[in-house]
């Protein structure tokens, strides 16, 4: 009887993980697939490619399609592959933890141009250009890989170099175990946090300022307002990650027979589904993507038939 039972337990679980492996899978595909029209639609025009507020804003949806995909990855890892090399999960958790660091930064970087475009109009298209954009995400990358390194090297220093020959379960948890990663990441994640919020409540106040001024296109800078408002939405949807271990530990003990599905569902709702709502409620908000997307959803194939003419030969 005990037997039966435990293969009952056994094939419930069984049933339970692919069931929740097929729904993150599933979702991820749809997530990146949404997110890739944009990435298609951006590369269909140069007026977006060559503007410096939608290059900062495909970099964002390519940087969420990065970050999806590899979560995608680890999750599924955590039941396939239980014993991965350590170097190539480490190759991939620095990988996703520097695009998790590059969403809020990035934003930063949109709501500054928004701010140059309407409180200095005239200095905007000689300070914003491309090459100057593409040189602040460079920036961008560089600053979000800082917290994987310092993490990466007091590995080193904790740990000897035979680590390296062993697998381990891939998952954030419990491959960087040294005592001092928690306080490192925590330090680093509020210090980016914090000088975000702060960029997008100075350039928030700035264009209000400037907003009121009898020389100041009005509907510019409302519409600025609105776009750096949508900022902040987006990098409080982004932060739902940081809080995810922190409802675990809350609710999880509570129902300890639900506990699974709570860990299961909290990973729904703060990781992946922010990532599809972030780019596209700003995609869809922006009155020359949303037109280029209708244009391409609504576009048909014409198929246009040629009958030959036949003549007859009269001798």
């Amino acid at each position: 009887m005990n037997s039966t039972m435990l293969q009952n337990t056994a094939q419930d679980l069984y049933t339970e993980y692919f069931v929740q492996n097929f729904i993150v899978v599933v979702l991820g595909i749809i997530i990146n697939s949404v997110n890739g029209v944009f990435v298609f639609t951006f590369f269909r025009s140069s007026i977006f490619y060559n503007d410096p507020r939608y290059i900062l804003y495909i970099h964002l949806v390519m940087n969420d399609m990065l970050m999806v995909f590899l979560s995608v990855i680890l999750f599924v890892m955590a039941y396939a592959w239980p014993n991965v090399p350590l170097p190539f999960c480490i190759i991939l958790l620095m990988i996703a933890s520097t695009t998790h660091k590059n969403t809020p930064l990035t934003l930063a970087g949109m709501a500054i141009e928004r701010y140059i475009a309407i409180c200095k109009p005239l200095h905007h298209p000689q300070i914003c250009t491309v090459r100057r954009t593409y040189i602040l995400i460079s920036l961008i990358w560089g600053i979000g890989v800082i917290p994987a390194l310092a993490d990466f090297f007091l590995f080193l220093v904790v740990f000897p170099l035979s680590v390296f020959s062993k697998g381990t379960l891939c998952s954030s948890a419990n491959v960087y175990s040294s005592p001092y990663h928690n306080v490192m990441s925590k330090f680093l994640l509020g210090l980016y946090t914090s000088a975000v919020w702060l960029i997008l409540l100075f350039t928030y106040c700035r264009v209000v300022v400037t907003a009121r001024r009898a020389d100041t296109d009005k509907s510019s800078a409302k519409k600025a307002k609105s776009t750096i408002l949508l900022h902040g939405l987006q990098l409080m949807l982004c932060m739902l990650s940081y809080i995810t271990p922190i409802i675990d530990r809350i609710y999880a003990p509570l129902t300890p027979a639900l506990r699974t599905k709570i860990t299961f569902l909290n990973y729904l709702l703060t990781n992946l589904l922010p990532r599809l709502l972030s780019p596209l409620i700003y995609g869809v908000r922006d009155k020359h993507f949303f037109k280029s997307i209708k244009g391409i959803i609504s576009c048909r194939f014409v198929i246009v038939k040629v009958k030959p003419t036949c003549k007859k030969i009269i001798k």
